[in-house]
């Protein structure tokens, strides 16, 4: 039976991608730097926005944000030159990867929030490493140098809400996560159907939600009301000429 193509609508996704049979993907450092290089490069090519990433030596983490039907496109080119550099550096063939990447659409903040804490916090769990500053391939450690952050996560949420506030980062990606409730937003993000095209929140109604609105209390209430709706944060900040991180604080401020 073939395979069910992925249905892909806009939004955050949680990624996860593991070797073949569990085998070590990332042998040296310069084999964690190559895939971070191949990671920011077709986020480029592709229009994709990442947001977290942590690299472990047999799997990976990406929280990434796409706008349109390309999240199969990108993560294909990704892997298949990763393991083409791989095989053909460490003189192998075959399968580098345990079939198809997992992912799953992040349905709300919530799940958004834990989400990033838990994949800045994978080596931490793995006994990696004592201090999560300590880890050289995460996004972690670019967030609280604002110095060194790279390109292609310039336009992170992380970087969008906290500017350049390396406490309130270290203090919001250190927090505990729960995992159990992690389990249950994963879940419930699993049983969500992607919409069909003729149901996506369209990007007319949006602007016509807005059209006449001038008190920015209003405002502010259809925001929260946008995005109760399905539209993504990132569609609302297009539509209203704001950034991503205003949207976001708006429309927690307003779930109070």
């Amino acid at each position: 039976m073939p395979r069910k193509p992925r249905i892909e609508i806009a939004g955050y996704y949680h990624i996860i991608n593991r070797g073949v049979e569990q085998r070590t993907v990332f042998e040296a450092p310069a084999d964690y730097e190559y895939f971070e290089e191949l990671m920011c490069f077709y986020a480029k090519s592709y229009g994709i926005t990442l947001h977290n990433y942590c690299l472990m030596s047999n799997h990976y983490h990406l929280l990434i944000e796409i706008t349109q039907e390309n999240l199969s496109k990108f993560m294909r080119q990704l892997n298949m030159n990763y393991a083409i550099y791989f095989n053909k550096k460490y003189k192998r063939t075959g399968h580098l990867w345990q079939g198809r990447f997992k992912s799953w659409y992040v349905t709300d903040e919530a799940y958004l929030c834990t989400l990033m804490c838990y994949i800045e916090q994978n080596p931490l769990k793995a006994n990696k490493v004592k201090d999560m500053k300590a880890y050289p391939y995460s996004s972690y450690r670019y967030f609280l140098n604002d110095k060194e952050i790279p390109e292609c996560l310039q336009q992170s949420w992380i970087v969008q809400y906290y500017k350049e506030d390396a406490e309130a980062i270290e203090a919001f990606l250190t927090n505990p996560v729960d995992t159990a409730q992690l389990q249950e937003l994963k879940t419930a993000s699993s049983l969500v159907e992607a919409p069909n095209s003729d149901t996506k929140p369209k990007v007319e109604d949006l602007h016509n939600m807005f059209e006449k609105i001038t008190e920015i209390k209003k405002r502010n209430e259809t925001i929260a009301k946008a995005y109760r709706q399905g539209y993504s944060q990132h569609m609302i900040a297009k539509a209203l000429g704001m950034s991503q991180s205003t949207i976001s604080a708006i429309i927690k401020r307003m779930g109070r």
